[in-house]
This record gives C-alpha cells, sequence and structure tokens, in this order.
C-alpha cells in the first residue's frame, strides 16, 4: 500500500482526493494547505487527520511514496510562478513521484526551469492530465490500435477554454492516440487580450488555434476558445468541452466531454452518451494507479511523465510564438523569455 500526500485542498483536489474510493494500492494519508479553515475543511470530510500548514514539514515526516501538488501555476495577485519552485523542492526532499496539476508551465522561464529538473531530478513527475484514462476513451483507443479505422490520417482537437487552462488535456488525448509522436512543427493564431492578467492563475490568450505536423506525418488541427471550439460540441459549458476527432483510412473514433461516435467498416456508426463524473473519478484512480506501476517497474513509464508531457506545453508556447511572429516554428523550440509581456503589447 503506497502513501500519498496532497498540497493544496481547494475544489480541483476534491477531485483528486474523491477518485480514492476507487484506488486499490494507495491511501491519502496526509494533506497541506497554508488555509486552515480550508486545510480543517478537507480533512474533515475526507477523514484525513494528518494536516499541515507547512510543505517541507509534512516531506519530513510522512515521506510520502506520492505527492500530488494541487496548487495554481501562478499566485494571482503576484503572477508570481509556482510550478517549478515547489517540483524543485519536492526533488530536493527526494519524494518518490509526483502530480502536478496541468498547465506545467505558462511561459518561456518557467519552461526553461522545468525541462531543465526535468533532466536531473529523481523524483518520477506527471502532469494530471486524466482524460485519456478515461474508460470509453480507453476503449476507443484500443480500437485505433488494433486497426479499425485503418492509418490515422488526420486529428481534429479543441477545447472551448483557453490553451492556458485546458490545453494539456487536449494536447495529451492527441499524443496518446499517436503513441507519444512529437510535434515538429506548427503555425498558430491567437487573439483577446482579457485573460492576459492571471486570470485566476492561467493567463493566456482568449483564443488560440493551430495547424500541427507531427513526427510520424500525421496532421492535427487544434482549436481552444469560445469562438474558436464551437463546432462538434455537446455541452453549452466553457468547461464541459473538450474533444478529440481521430480520422482514418477505414473510419473515425470521436470522443467528447459526455458522449462518443465511432465508425468502422465491421461495425458501422455507434454513439452514445458518457456521464464524465462517474467516468472522471475511475479515471483519476486509474491514472494514480498507473504512477505505483512505475513506481513498481522502470519499464512502465507513466503516459504523462514529464519530458512528455513539457513537448505538449511547448507546442501550446510554440502556437503563441507563431501567432506572434506570423512565421511557422520548428519543434521543439526555446521559447523566448517574457512572453506574457509580449502577448501583452501585441494583443
Amino acid at each position: 500500500m503506497y502513501k500519498t500526500a496532497m498540497l493544496g485542498c481547494g475544489g480541483r483536489a476534491r477531485g483528486h482526493a474523491d477518485a480514492y474510493r476507487f484506488v486499490k494500492r494507495g491511501k491519502l494519508a496526509a494533506i497541506c494547505d497554508m488555509n486552515e479553515e480550508r486545510l480543517n475543511t478537507f480533512g474533515d470530510d475526507f477523514s484525513i487527520p494528518s494536516r499541515y500548514t507547512d510543505l517541507d514539514e509534512m516531506l519530513e515526516k510522512e515521506k510520502p511514496d506520492v505527492l500530488h501538488i494541487v496548487t495554481s501555476p501562478v499566485i494571482p495577485s503576484s503572477e508570481e510562478r509556482l510550478r517549478y519552485p515547489l517540483m524543485k523542492q519536492v526533488s530536493d526532499h527526494g519524494v518518490p513521484a509526483a502530480i502536478v496539476e496541468k498547465p506545467v508551465a505558462i511561459e518561456g522561464e518557467d519552461w526553461k526551469q522545468i525541462a531543465g529538473l526535468a533532466e536531473e531530478t529523481q523524483t518520477k513527475f506527471v502532469v494530471n492530465t486524466q482524460l485519456n484514462f478515461h474508460p470509453k476513451n480507453l476503449a476507443l483507443k484500443r480500437d485505433v490500435a488494433e486497426g479499425r479505422i485503418g492509418e490515422i490520417r488526420f486529428i481534429d482537437a479543441s477545447a472551448r477554454s483557453r490553451a492556458a487552462e485546458q490545453g494539456g488535456h487536449v494536447l495529451q488525448l492527441v499524443s496518446s492516440y499517436i503513441d507519444d509522436a512529437h510535434p515538429v512543427r506548427v503555425l498558430g493564431q491567437i487573439a483577446g487580450s482579457e485573460h492576459l492578467n492571471s486570470a485566476g492563475g492561467h493567463p493566456g490568450p482568449t483564443h488560440t488555434a493551430g495547424q500541427v505536423l507531427y513526427e510520424n506525418g500525421v496532421h492535427v488541427s487544434i482549436a481552444f476558445g469560445t469562438e474558436m471550439a464551437q463546432m462538434a460540441s455537446d455541452d453549452p459549458g466553457i468547461y464541459g468541452h473538450k474533444r478529440v476527432f481521430v480520422a482514418g483510412t477505414k473510419g473515425f473514433v470521436h470522443w467528447r466531454f459526455s458522449s462518443w461516435e465511432r465508425s468502422t467498416l465491421e461495425g458501422g456508426y455507434e454513439g452514445g452518451p458518457l456521464n464524465y463524473g462517474e467516468e472522471d473519478a475511475v479515471a483519476q484512480a486509474n491514472f494514480t494507479e498507473a504512477i505505483f506501476d512505475w513506481l513498481e517497474d522502470e519499464n512502465s513509464v507513466h503516459p504523462t511523465h514529464l519530458k512528455q508531457s513539457l513537448v505538449e506545453n511547448n507546442l501550446i508556447l510554440g502556437m503563441y510564438h507563431s501567432g506572434l511572429t506570423n512565421e511557422i516554428i520548428e519543434l521543439p523550440f526555446e521559447p523566448p523569455d517574457g512572453l506574457m509581456d509580449t502577448l501583452r503589447e501585441k494583443l
């Protein structure tokens, strides 16, 4: 039984904790939050007695096998970047594995810091993009892997919320269907400045779109933002629209927030509704169990491991940079410093 702990007791943390109903090899044993009222409410709701307001103290005393880092990437009041300092702190403590909320980085400076950490840390960092672990998505991925839609020719993926908020989810979904092939080139476009100042800790353009070529030759069309992701949506909410459509030579699969579709030569057209809440709790548990697999076997690398997630994050920054420069960006690229300042100036 693995011992786990959690940093941050806000709303998103509740999804992590609720998933332990389905986690078989781990127990959430300790929590940490600087807000004592939130800490104690969370601890009472999930029956967790070990509570801390200091991360160093919790890591020293509890020595968890896995730490959930469920915090904002930015302090909205100061725009201070939080991901790298916390990840470095966790790495220095020698925590075996840690789950980091998306996005892993906001702009060039923190992306380069975290990419450097990825080369030297012994901690198995994974980014919490759990959608590919949804049961129906796993079933659709099996269809693709078994050749039921033929060879992949094109992928269309979108989220109605911004790239800074949900881009990690969407791009990890794309990666999961093409065996984590890396993007090599992107032409991007951006619009909208109203969310560049913190935006609840996820600053970035309101709308982002990109045409991406991957190393395996697959072309991917990506769109983020309220005006860019209207088509094929079956949920009116901003956060209730995430989707990936995979077209092959013999059919297609289409996973959406609350429904799915599949068309194959042998099965014809099929589709139906999904209960996102029910599937997500199971997916979060499957995501956590996959970390235990990696701790037990170095060859069972988690699909959202830090280096892969940095590739997907680099693509988002590449779309921003392409939109600013009106150039096709070769990937991977080294994002420039001061990207958010430049976006504010141009947008």
